[in-house]
């Protein structure tokens, strides 16, 4: 367990210091542990490195803050510990593959990479399970304001393949447009979440199931249409289910695996699969 504490409280640290200087060295003393102790756990949970993390939590919740409109880019950059706006325009374009000033023109939603959370559960080693959960604390939030209404979810087709056919940066991309495309179709009165590594959750407020087909059908219609990357075209399609949020409070596992087995229960890529259970 005590590897579990590391990881609990290295992640709140980081997320509690998003806008100030973050050292590994700062992170292993709020931890009480060495840094390669921290590495090593952190490596183990997550699969990657802490400073990637760290860097996509930024460049993930400075969309956030572009997309209210309160503060100017330059800010923003600032704000996120960025040296210069011409660095953070860099970092900014290689994550979203747009520039700060036209991702505030062309997209609605920015929970593209949320905060992780820990697992407990026990592995047969005695360590973490860590599942890739993530934080759905805003989620929470929406949807109360929205019982009786359809979520409609969106798993990623074929991705595995993708990674290792192409690398996963080539994944990325095919996850990025994925996201692209649900945002693309998002009314003013929606929200999107990432529930996953692969995985989308529509909040769409709507109640009629003919209306949440159509919705879904504006997205879907796209699939297989290819991206360009580095030279190949890589088709990228999804699946998606659609379920009714019921006004009642459900527990982070609860609603995690009823957001889950929606679009595992979606198994044609090329119609919308409403799950009842």
């Amino acid at each position: 367990m005590k590897n579990f504490y590391i990881f609990t409280d290295a992640l709140e640290f980081i997320e509690t210091n998003l806008c100030s200087e973050i050292s590994q060295h700062d992170i292993a003393d709020a931890c009480c542990c060495s840094l390669s102790t921290l590495q090593k756990t952190w490596r183990y949970c997550t699969h990657t490195s802490i400073k990637t993390y760290i860097s996509k939590r930024r460049l993930a919740c400075s969309a956030k803050d572009i997309l209210k409109g309160n503060m100017s880019i330059i800010d923003v950059a600032f704000r996120y510990q960025y040296n210069s706006p011409e660095v953070f325009t860099r970092a900014f374009t290689r994550m979203w593959g747009i520039s700060p000033s036209k991702f505030r023109e062309k997209w609605r939603n920015a929970d593209f990479f949320p905060p992780f959370i820990a697992n407990s559960e026990n592995d047969f080693t005695g360590g973490i399970h860590m599942s890739r959960k993530v934080d759905l604390s805003e989620l929470y939030d929406f949807l109360r304001s929205k019982a009786g209404t359809y979520v409609l979810c969106f798993d990623v087709c074929s991705l595995m393949p993708i990674n290792e056919n192409y690398g996963s940066k080539a994944g990325d991309a095919v996850i990025l447009e994925a996201y692209r495309r649900i945002d693309e179709a998002t009314g003013d009165d929606m929200a999107v979440f990432r529930i996953g590594g692969d995985e989308f959750a529509m909040i769409t407020g709507l109640t009629d199931a003919s209306d949440v087909e159509a919705l879904a059908e504006r997205i879907i219609v796209q699939n297989n249409t290819p991206i360009e990357f580095e030279g190949t075209r890589i088709p990228v399609s999804l699946r998606t289910g659609a379920v009714k949020y019921i006004a009642r409070p459900f527990r982070y596992n609860e609603l995690f695996t009823k957001l889950h087995d929606t679009v595992d229960n979606a198994d044609s890529p090329g119609k919308v699969i409403f799950y009842e259970k």
